[in-house]
Formats: C-alpha cells, structure tokens, sequence
C-alpha cells in the first residue's frame, strides 16, 4: 500500500509499506548494476534481489518507513527505506563488517538508533537526481532529527558520502570501507547534531509532506 506524501512538478513521493519491498529491491539492485558495473548476468543480479529483499523482510518493523519516488506513469525513479533499529536483529552493518553499533556508537539505553538504507535514482529518469535526493533523505532523518536521543546508522557508497559531507550532513566513519553491492561502501554513523546541518537546509524541499 502506498501513501502520497508530497507531490512535485515531476514526480510524487509516496510512503510505502511491507507489500513494496520487493519492488524495491529489485530497482534498487538493477540501479546499483547500472550505475556502477559495465558487465554483468542476469543469475547475478537475481542473486542480489533475492538476498536484499531476504534482508528487508527481516529487518522491516512498524517503524520503518519506506519512500518511494515516481514520475506520473507509475514508474519508480527514486527510493530510500529508514527503520527504528530494536538492538537485538542483525544489522547490515553487524552482518556485512563486524560492527556492533551498541560497542562503535553509545551503550546507553537512552539512545535510538535509525538505519538508513536502500537509496537509489533511476539513472535514467531525466530529473534532477541532487533534488530528488535531498527530498528523501530529508524525509528519511526526520525522525532522527524530531528525537531527542537518536542516532543514524547506514552503509554509504563511497562518492555519495563525499556529495552528502558537501550538503552538510556530517558523518562519522566507523569502520573500513567493503565492496558492497557493486559499489564501494562507508560504514557510518550521524548524530542528531551531524544531520540538522543537512536537515535544516533542505526541509523545505519536502514543504509539502
């Protein structure tokens, strides 16, 4: 089931629930092919549908929130999923690289924690994708941001954390970088002080969520 949140010149923002993750998964992993590999089979990027969308499944609880971009066809051209972490599931960052955020970030019952995942632009969808991208990021850390306690959490392409550090968003790296789904990949986390750097600037853009 979606929602429309936020409609635009060229596109509406929807939020989503469980019955789109595996429309999700399957654009997120075909974006991440297109953008960054040259060559590839079909078994291979079916093999990474069904181990995102596995992930999603698990992960996915009544606090996630999953925003869906789409241009006035219907056709997805942008996502990105935010879930409030109950410090007991398995990580992508747990999984993945060996972190426990509890042990890398703060042991302190008081803190939540958000991980931030899934973000993909169609490479081919004729917008403005730096916009699209503020949009939903921005939605994304709101909850983030609106708690007083609270801490991001999310593994992050490589060139997207350097555009994100330029926009404001202040990140703390806090483990090496992998090869992750095509792309190299940044563990990180942001305090509720690090995103409102990036937060302030641009909710405006989402004005009408």
């Amino acid at each position: 089931m979606e929602k429309k949140v936020a409609s635009f010149k060229e596109y509406e923002i929807f939020v989503a629930d469980k019955s789109c993750l595996n429309e999700i998964a399957n654009f997120v992993v075909r974006e991440n092919y297109s953008h960054h590999i040259s060559s590839f089979t079909e078994k291979e990027v079916k093999e990474d549908i069904k181990s995102v969308l596995e992930e999603e499944e698990y992960l996915y609880n009544k606090k996630s929130r999953i925003y869906i971009a789409k241009d006035f066809s219907g056709k997805m051209i942008g996502c990105i999923r935010s879930f409030h972490w109950d410090k007991h599931k398995i990580l992508p960052i747990e999984k993945v690289y060996g972190i426990n955020p509890l042990s890398a970030i703060h042991k302190e019952a008081k803190y939540n924690y958000w991980h931030i995942g899934r973000f993909a632009i169609a490479k081919d969808s004729g917008i403005s994708t730096l916009t699209l991208f503020k949009r939903l990021m921005a939605l994304a850390v709101k909850p983030i941001v609106e708690d007083k306690y609270s801490y991001m959490i999310a593994e992050i392409d490589s060139k997207l954390l350097k555009v994100m550090k330029v926009l404001g968003f202040g990140t703390r790296q806090i483990g090496k970088s992998i090869d992750y789904l095509t792309s190299e990949t940044v563990p990180v986390c942001s305090s509720k002080r690090g995103i409102k750097g990036f937060f302030s600037k641009y909710r405006e853009l989402c004005k009408a969520v």
